[in-house]
C-alpha cells in the first residue's frame, strides 16, 4: 500500500507490537484491533488489558483458526481504560454496534420493534404507534413483533373509547378549529371542541389502559350488554356494530396465550447452529402472556463455542432494545453472565437476573424456543444464501470489477433541477448491499446559479466531506477530553463513491477529495441512450458489466434510488415555491388563512373556482380578504385570456 492510499502509514511504520505490549496497563478496559487499512476488525473487553491482549500474540497459547487468522491481520491495536469491567462491557457494546468488526460475532439483521405509546404526560392523552421507547412520562406497551397487529389494536381502541389522534395542544386549542373527520365517523369524542369533559375522557383512557394490560373481561361484558340492549330495542344496526366490536376484542384476547401464572416480564432465549450459521430464538413474555417471538441470524465460526455466540448475541441485542425484562431465561451459561446482569440491572433501574431452568414450565419454554430456532435454521438456509447473493455477493462482485476489496459502504450522489430552478443534490447510502435510509442526506444548492450540474455536485461533495472531517475532529477532541465517543452522522466515510454520470462527474469528485486530502475510490454509473445503466467508469476507462449479474442489478437499484431521492426533494421544493407564489403574495393572506383555504377547497383550482361568498365564509376569512383572493385569481385569468 502506498503512502497516498493510506494516510496513516506513518503511524503503522512506527507501531511496534512487541513494544506496545509492554506498555499495556493491568487495568480493565476495551481493546480495539486494526488491520493494515486501519479498519477495526475486532473489539473486546478485559478485566486486565495487559493479560488479555498479550494472549493473542503468545505462540504457545492454543488459538482457534478464527483467532489465528485475525491475529495475522493485526497491524496495530489501541485501548481505552475504564474504571470497572462493567464500564468496559458498556463501551464494548457501543463500539461493536457502531463499527461492526469483521471478527466479532455479529447479528445479521438489526430490527426495531413496535410499541403502543400512551401519552399520559398530556391532559388529553393519545394512543400512538411507536418504534422507540423513550425515558419520558408516557406509558409504553410491548414490544410486539407484528406492526400490523399493533395498528389493528390501536384502531380498535379508537372505535371503543373514541380517543383523539390529532396533535392539537389541549386544552389550549379547544374550540379554535372545527372537529376532524374522526369525530364525524364516530372514532373521536372531539375533546378539541369541549364535547367531552376532562374527567370523562380520563375515564376512557383508564379503560383503554386496562384493555392494554390484558383485562378483557369487563370490555367483553360491556359490549355484550350493549349489543343485547340494542337488539331488544330493535336498533339492529347499532347491535351489529357492537357485535363486530365484540368479535374484534375476542380476536385480540385470543392471540394472547397464557404461559405463566406469575405475571412476570421475561425473555426466553435459545439457539441452534450448524458449521456456518446460528439462529437465536427469543420469546417475549409480558405480564405472563406470550406476546410474540422473533429470530435472529448470526455468522458463527466452527471454532466458537455456543456460550461465546450466546454471549455476543445477548450483549448486542440488549444494547439496542429499550425494554429490558426482569427475568431472562437462557439455554446455557456464558462467561460474562454476571457482569451483563449488572449492566442490564443498571439500565432497567431494577434487578435483572439470568436463569438457566432445569425443570418445569420454564425449561419447557426454553426447549420450545430451541426447537423453533432449529426449524428456522433449516428452513431459512437457502433463503439466506439467495438474499446474501443479492446484497453482500453483489457488493463483492462490484469490488471485483473495480479491483477493490472490503467494500461495505457505498455512497451515491445525484443532482436534480429544471433549468437551474431549485437545484438540489441527493446522497443515498448502501451498506452490505442494503439501503441505509437513516444516513440519506439531501442538499439544497446554495452557491450555484443556473443549470450547472458539475458546480452543484462540487458543492454537495464539499459540504458532505468537510462536515464529516469537522465532526471527526470534534469527536477526537471529545474522546481525548472525556474518554468517550459520540459519532456524528457524517463521520463514517464510504469505501466507494458512485456518481450518477461518467467522466465529468467522476473528475469533480476526485478534485474535491484531493483538495481535502482524502483517498476514496470513485466510479461513475454510465447510462446508454435509453437512460439505462450501461457500465462503470473507473480510472479513466469504461468497464463493461454483465447485465444479468446481481452486481449489475444492485448498481441499477443504487442509481434509481439516488435519482428518486433527488427528484422527490426537488418536487417538494418546487411545490412549496408554487404555493407561496400564488397565495402568500395575495394581500391580506398569511399562513393561517392560506391553510384554512387549502383545508376547505383542497387545491389552488378549488380556490380559483370558489365564489366570493364561499371565500368569505371560510374560517378566518373576512370580506376584504375574500375580495383580494377573488380579484387575484380572476385578474390572472383575464390576463391569460387577453394574451
Amino acid at each position: 500500500m502506498t503512502e497516498k492510499e493510506n494516510p496513516n502509514n506513518n503511524s503503522f511504520h512506527s507501531f511496534n507490537i512487541e513494544e506496545e505490549l509492554k506498555k499495556l496497563p493491568a487495568s480493565p478496559g476495551v481493546y480495539i484491533m486494526h488491520d493494515a487499512r486501519d479498519e477495526i476488525i475486532y473489539v473486546g473487553k478485559a478485566i486486565s488489558l495487559k493479560n488479555r491482549v498479550r494472549q493473542y500474540f503468545q505462540s504457545s497459547r492454543n488459538k482457534t483458526a478464527k483467532i489465528e487468522k485475525m491475529v495475522s491481520r493485526i497491524a496495530r491495536f489501541e485501548y481505552i481504560i475504564t474504571d470497572s469491567e462493567l464500564e468496559a462491557l458498556v463501551l464494548e457494546c457501543n463500539l461493536i454496534k457502531e463499527h461492526r468488526p469483521k471478527y466479532n460475532t455479529m447479528l445479521k439483521d438489526d430490527k426495531t420493534y413496535p410499541y403502543i405509546k400512551v401519552t399520559t404526560d398530556e391532559e388529553f392523552p393519545r394512543i400512538l404507534f411507536s418504534r422507540t421507547m423513550k425515558k419520558d412520562k408516557c406509558r409504553y406497551f410491548g414490544p410486539y413483533t407484528s406492526a400490523g397487529a399493533v395498528k389493528d389494536t390501536i384502531e380498535l381502541i379508537h372505535k371503543l373509547w373514541k380517543l383523539r389522534t390529532c396533535s392539537r395542544q389541549l386544552p389550549r386549542d379547544i374550540g379554535k378549529e372545527r372537529p376532524c373527520l374522526n369525530y364525524h365517523i364516530k372514532q373521536c369524542a372531539a375533546p378539541c371542541q369541549g364535547y367531552i369533559s376532562k374527567e370523562e375522557y380520563a375515564h376512557s383512557v383508564e379503560q383503554a389502559l386496562e384493555f392494554l394490560n390484558g383485562h378483557y373481561a369487563p370490555i367483553l361484558s360491556m359490549l355484550e350488554e350493549k349489543m343485547m340492549a340494542c337488539s331488544d330495542e330493535l336498533e339492529f344496526e347499532k347491535a351489529i356494530e357492537y357485535r363486530e366490536l365484540l368479535n374484534s376484542v375476542r380476536q385480540v384476547a385470543q392471540k394472547q396465550k397464557i404461559t405463566s401464572q406469575s405475571m412476570e416480564d421475561r425473555d426466553v432465549i435459545a439457539m441452534a447452529r450448524d458449521q456456518e450459521d446460528a439462529v437465536v430464538q427469543v420469546f417475549f413474555v409480558r405480564d405472563g402472556k406470550l406476546i410474540g417471538r422473533e429470530h435472529f441470524h448470526l455468522a458463527a465460526s466452527t471454532a466458537e463455542e455456543d456460550s461465546q455466540i450466546l454471549s455476543g448475541f445477548v450483549k448486542q441485542f440488549y444494547a439496542g432494545t429499550p425494554f429490558i425484562p426482569r427475568e431472562i431465561l437462557t439455554q446455557l451459561e456464558f462467561d460474562d453472565m454476571e457482569v451483563v446482569g449488572q449492566w442490564l440491572t443498571g439500565r432497567r433501574g431494577q434487578n435483572v437476573k439470568f436463569i438457566i431452568p432445569r425443570k418445569g414450565q420454564k425449561e419447557r419454554l426454553v426447549e420450545l424456543a430451541a426447537k423453533n430456532a432449529l426449524l428456522v435454521l433449516s428452513q431459512d438456509k437457502e433463503k439466506i444464501k439467495r438474499e446474501e447473493l443479492k446484497t453482500i455477493g453483489a457488493m463483492n462482485q462490484i469490488g471485483e470489477w473495480l479491483g477493490l476489496t472490503g467494500i461495505r459502504r457505498i455512497e451515491a450522489y445525484d443532482i436534480s433541477n429544471i433549468s437551474g430552478f431549485e437545484s438540489v443534490g441527493s446522497m443515498v447510502v448502501y451498506e452490505d448491499g442494503r439501503p441505509k435510509k437513516n444516513d440519506y442526506r439531501k442538499f439544497k444548492i446554495r452557491t450555484v446559479q443556473g443549470p450547472n450540474d458539475y458546480a452543484s455536485m462540487e458543492e454537495v461533495l464539499s459540504r458532505r466531506f468537510e462536515h464529516g472531517l469537522t465532526e471527526r475532529e470534534e469527536e477526537k477532541k471529545q474522546t481525548e477530553q472525556q474518554g468517550n465517543e459520540s459519532f456524528g452522522s457524517f463521520t463514517r466515510f464510504p469505501e466507494l463513491i458512485m456518481m450518477d454520470g461518467g467522466r465529468g462527474q467522476v473528475n469533480v469528485a476526485l478534485k474535491v477529495l484531493d483538495r481535502l486530502g482524502l483517498s476514496i475510490p470513485v466510479c461513475g454509473m454510465v447510462k446508454d441512450d435509453d437512460h439505462r445503466t450501461r457500465g462503470l467508469y473507473f480510472e479513466n476507462k469504461e468497464l463493461p458489466i454483465d447485465r444479468r449479474s446481481e452486481g449489475f442489478k444492485l448498481i441499477t437499484r443504487i442509481q434509481d434510488e439516488a435519482h428518486r431521492f433527488a427528484i422527490e426533494y426537488h418536487r417538494s421544493l418546487r411545490s412549496k415555491e408554487q404555493v407561496h407564489s400564488l397565495l402568500d403574495d395575495i394581500e391580506g393572506i398569511g399562513p393561517a388563512r392560506r391553510k384554512a383555504l387549502l383545508r376547505r377547497f383542497r387545491s389552488l383550482e378549488g380556490i380559483r373556482d370558489a365564489g366570493l361568498e364561499e371565500l368569505s365564509s371560510t374560517e378566518g376569512m373576512n370580506r376584504r380578504a375574500a375580495e383580494s383572493v377573488y380579484k387575484f385569481f380572476h385578474h390572472r385569468t383575464n390576463q391569460k385570456e387577453g394574451e
